[in-house]
């Protein structure tokens, strides 16, 4: 598996899947999640509602997958990262790893070759960015340990604070 780290717009990537900072409504949001939907056109939505009403969304933790609508690439894997505070933290932290092998399985799940990840829970939910950074890049290496069929990885960073820090841990 290779791993690359980019500094762009993860909306305009042509990969097999973009994963979304999602919120456990499905219903967009903010950030990545807003941009995702933006992006992606009407298709998300309805596809997401269609989640919501089979199974209530996604609770945190999880992930589910949709189209990509009007975006290049084939997939949107919507995971649900937790919401930071002091209290917790080694369980925050598990739901945070949670975030990306869920994501990584139902990746592998549908012979996705190429996935993308934005960096999951350090905007408004408030996760210590160089923390967060540490999880996603050692889920990312266990999982290539275990799984053979993903084939490339991306970190993408929309800001050149979780570039610098995620360019130190890879």
């Amino acid at each position: 598996m290779e791993i690359q780290l980019l500094q762009t717009d993860i909306t305009k990537l042509e990969v097999d899947a973009i994963v979304n900072a999602a919120n456990s409504s499905l219903l967009g949001g903010g950030g990545v999640d807003g941009a995702i939907h933006r992006a992606g056109g009407p298709d998300i939505l309805e596809a997401c509602m269609a989640i919501r009403n089979k199974q209530g969304g996604c609770a945190t933790g999880g992930a589910v997958m949709t189209t990509a609508g009007q975006m290049p690439s084939t997939f949107v894997i919507h995971t649900v990262g937790p919401i930071w505070n002091d209290k917790q933290k080694e369980k925050k932290c598990e739901l945070l790893k949670s975030c990306y092998r869920k994501s990584l399985e139902l990746a592998a799940l549908h012979q996705v070759e190429s996935i993308a990840f934005p960096n999951i829970s350090t905007g408004v939910y408030r996760f210590p960015k160089r923390l967060a950074a540490q999880i996603a890049v050692e889920e990312v290496r266990a999982f290539a340990q275990m799984e053979s069929s993903i084939q490339k990885v991306y970190f993408v960073c929309f800001d050149a604070e979780n570039f610098q820090i995620y360019s130190q841990e890879l």
